[in-house]
């Protein structure tokens, strides 16, 4: 056996449809178009979407919701992630971003209360919930808003 003798497998590969060669290849004649009409034409064919003139679907059905221009988005850190620095250390967005606390900020860092602190920290970041000022006083902690 050598290269010149290779074949695919047998039902592996199937010869393309050639339409529009005469009635023996069961796809002469119209070539699988029908008969006229406006998908028949060259170029023919409606946009997706279009319903006949009828009111597609898209618009029928109701718009819900409001999005805002001036929406801000914050990087959420929780509490019990920053129990991984050390006690009376600074928490900046510098040493968040190197711990991997958030992944891109967007229009600045939000502070939630989801888990306990227990260490000292003093905390830099752009928002902080009511309770997680709370709960980083209670630990000792001091806040900063950037």
């Amino acid at each position: 056996m050598d290269l010149s003798n290779l074949q695919p497998a047998i039902g592996s590969t199937k010869n393309r449809k050639r339409i529009g060669r005469g009635a023996g290849s069961g796809m002469g004649k119209t070539s699988g178009k029908g008969h006229k009409g406006q998908n028949a034409r060259s170029g023919g064919g409606v946009k997706p979407g279009f319903e006949g003139g009828q009111m597609p679907l898209q618009r029928r059905l109701p718009k819900r919701g409001f999005c805002p221009l001036s929406r801000k988005v914050y990087a959420l850190v929780n509490l019990r992630d920053l129990n991984e620095f050390a006690a009376g250390s600074v928490v900046d967005l510098e040493a968040m971003g190197q711990a991997g606390l958030f992944g891109q900020i967007n229009d600045g860092v939000k502070i939630l209360a989801d888990g306990e602190l227990t260490r000292a920290l003093t905390i830099k970041a752009h928002k902080f919930s009511k309770a997680a000022v709370t709960k980083i006083e209670a630990a000792g902690g001091t806040i900063e808003v950037l």
